[in-house]
């Protein structure tokens, strides 16, 4: 029985966008008999209330946390004064899942392009027109994805997959759950260590080969 690694994110997750140069080497580094399944977590319903005070300092308190724990993890903080701050992760998570079903590359791609457009364009993710402009961007149909972003079809995938997550018993993001024929395994997240981060889930496979 081939594994399954399941990687559960938001992309407007700061610890997803601290992760991401690892992941990168992750995913491109997973050898074939491990399946890939990507799960988009839902750090935040929809909401068109602005982001309390106290929750705005909570978070870029969290960001100067990380710029400190994962060095090279950069951040703009114009975003908290060129946007309105809402917190609302749901619509990107939603913008991952149509760029998805229109181009099954797309899910990293549609990722990068909202983390980068939050993290350092000081872009707001929380607004449709933010994320079907990202569309246009990757070259995805953004007229069909500004009709797909809200459609029933697609709030039902992210609970799906929100449920999912919770199934898997996901503390928060992002979680690497590994699962084969011995059970599911939790793998520690290294966020300054690539290599060991390979080379946990190929333990946690079974595989002992060595990625150094």
């Amino acid at each position: 029985m081939s594994s399954i690694l399941y990687y559960a994110h938001d992309p407007m997750c700061s610890w997803c966008w601290a992760f991401r140069p690892t992941w990168d080497q992750v995913y491109q580094t997973l050898p074939d008999d491990i399946k890939l399944v990507r799960l988009l977590g839902g750090l935040a319903p929809d909401t068109n209330e602005p982001m309390p005070l106290s929750q705005r300092k909570v978070l870029q308190d969290t960001w100067r946390n990380i710029e400190v724990r994962v060095p090279g993890t950069r951040f703009n903080f114009g975003f908290w004064d060129a946007c309105q701050p809402r917190r609302s992760t749901f619509p990107a998570c939603r913008a991952v899942i149509v760029a998805t079903e229109q181009n099954a590359s797309s899910h990293e791609a549609m990722t990068k392009a909202i983390q980068h457009a939050y993290y350092l364009n000081a872009s707001n993710p929380s607004d449709d027109a933010t994320l079907i402009a990202l569309a246009g961007d990757l070259g995805l149909d953004a007229n069909h994805f500004g009709q797909l972003l809200n459609a029933p079809e697609t709030h039902e995938e992210l609970r799906r997959q929100i449920e999912f997550c919770y199934k898997l018993g996901i503390p928060g993001f992002p979680s690497l759950v590994l699962h084969n024929n011995t059970g599911g395994h939790r793998i520690p997240v290294e966020f300054n260590n690539p290599e060991l981060q390979v080379q946990l889930i190929l333990d946690a496979a079974g595989e002992r080969r060595s990625v150094l």
